[in-house]
């Protein structure tokens, strides 16, 4: 029996493949979009009933390039032309030569074209391949969900107004689309570790997806340090997911886990890739973040963990990228060093009100000092700010166990 759960689980693990094949295909993204959200619409509708075809995603990319066809014919005569070459480019369906050679990596880099803004070429993509709605991309840019479906239909407009092609860059271009390529991975593989609404605390195949994709940028760029950097970052933060749950869903904070239950594999795997990046000594962002995921996965217990070596990681990181959420992650590492008080002020200087994680800190720290009234309140603010259930179950129960004399 194919429960909608089922075909909600297919959706998340193909839609970006489905979208990839039809933007290839077709050339507008818009099309692609309402297409690949029709054939699973339809899915929604037969599955249940005739049970799951042999080809899940084979059956949906043949289902959306249906519909697309179907709406390019009925369209006016204007787009007779459009709708014939489409046909026709469909009704090939040529692999595409060229130095990327996967579907949904090609998309990522020809979404990442120089002509779109930094943000935009982000947010496009993490709609196109990860399937994330406006309000989980708009999370992750910390900024409101109106703002960001603005940014997303200008960036749209302009691949069209522009005639950016949909076609695999040069070789030689490949390392200066680079930089907004990983953090498109990077931040698929945030939304699978901690996803940003819904019941469940974790999105397996978005962090699967966001792997995958890491290891095919390192087969295509090997001697780049920061694929191999954020490669090792990937690995390092799944090994450790099989401990983030109690068994029920409940959040394990990394201090509380279990450490037997992190997969070993993928901690040698992503420690053996931090060794490498050191033997390279061209240091970027994303290898010092291995780096400080990699001291923790040395510690056997959490209060081994070598927090000196964290905090001069994450006094060269801050160098290289001053942001915010680099200072407000480094002042936890402050607080282990230094005590929560030098902690506090370095949070309370980040200006992330609002960001659900600030409210967390600020709250651990708070209640560290003594002052259960205030971190009250900081509780009740980050779960005003997160809508992942396993979370505000985390900060519920942080709060509940506050001592009310404090």
């Amino acid at each position: 029996m194919v429960s909608a759960a089922d075909v909600e689980r297919v959706f998340r693990a193909e839609y970006g493949r489905v979208v990839a094949v039809l933007v290839r295909a077709f050339g507008d993204i818009d099309l692609a979009e309402d297409a690949a959200q029709e054939a699973f619409a339809a899915a929604v509708e037969r599955w249940p009933a005739q049970g799951l075809p042999p080809s899940p995603a084979g059956w949906l990319v043949t289902t959306a390039r249906r519909r697309a066809i179907d709406r390019l014919r009925r369209e006016t005569a204007g787009r007779v032309k459009l709708a014939e070459a489409a046909l026709l480019h469909a009704a090939e369906d040529v692999e595409e030569v060229g130095p990327v050679p996967d579907e949904r990596l090609r998309l990522i880099f020809t979404c990442c074209h120089p002509a779109l803004s930094r943000e935009a070429q982000v947010a496009l993509t993490l709609k196109l391949l990860g399937g994330l709605s406006t309000g989980e991309i708009a999370r992750a840019f910390l900024v409101r969900e109106t703002a960001m479906a603005q940014r997303l239909v200008r960036a749209k407009n302009k691949i069209r107004a522009a005639h950016i092609p949909y076609r695999v860059p040069a070789a030689e271009d490949l390392p200066g689309r680079l930089e907004p390529v990983l953090a498109v991975v990077y931040l698929v593989l945030n939304e699978g570790h901690t996803a940003t609404s819904g019941d469940e605390l974790a999105r397996a195949e978005l962090c699967a997806e966001a792997v995958r994709l890491g290891r095919l940028l390192l087969v295509l760029l090997p001697e780049e340090p920061e694929v191999r950097g954020l490669l090792a970052l990937m690995l390092l933060t799944e090994a450790r997911r099989p401990a983030r749950d109690d068994g029920t869903g409940a959040l394990v904070p990394l201090p509380e886990q279990d450490r037997s239950r992190w997969d070993r594999a993928l901690v040698a795997e992503g420690q053996d890739l931090v060794r490498e990046c050191l033997r390279l000594g061209r240091p970027g962002p994303y290898q010092l973040q291995a780096a400080i995921a990699a001291v923790h996965s040395d510690a056997a217990a959490a209060a081994d963990t070598d927090w000196w070596q964290i905090l001069a990681l994450y006094d060269q990181l801050l160098a290289l990228s001053p942001t915010p959420v680099v200072a407000l992650n480094r002042a936890v590492a402050v607080a282990e060093v230094h005590g929560a008080s030098p902690a506090l002020e370095l949070v309370e200087a980040t200006g992330l009100d609002g960001y659900h994680p600030f409210h967390a800190v600020r709250a651990e720290l708070l209640r560290r000092l003594g002052r259960g009234a205030e971190a009250a309140e900081e509780y009740a603010a980050a779960l005003e700010h997160t809508a992942n259930a396993a979370e505000q179950s985390y900060l519920r129960a942080r709060l509940a166990s506050l001592d009310p004399g404090g």
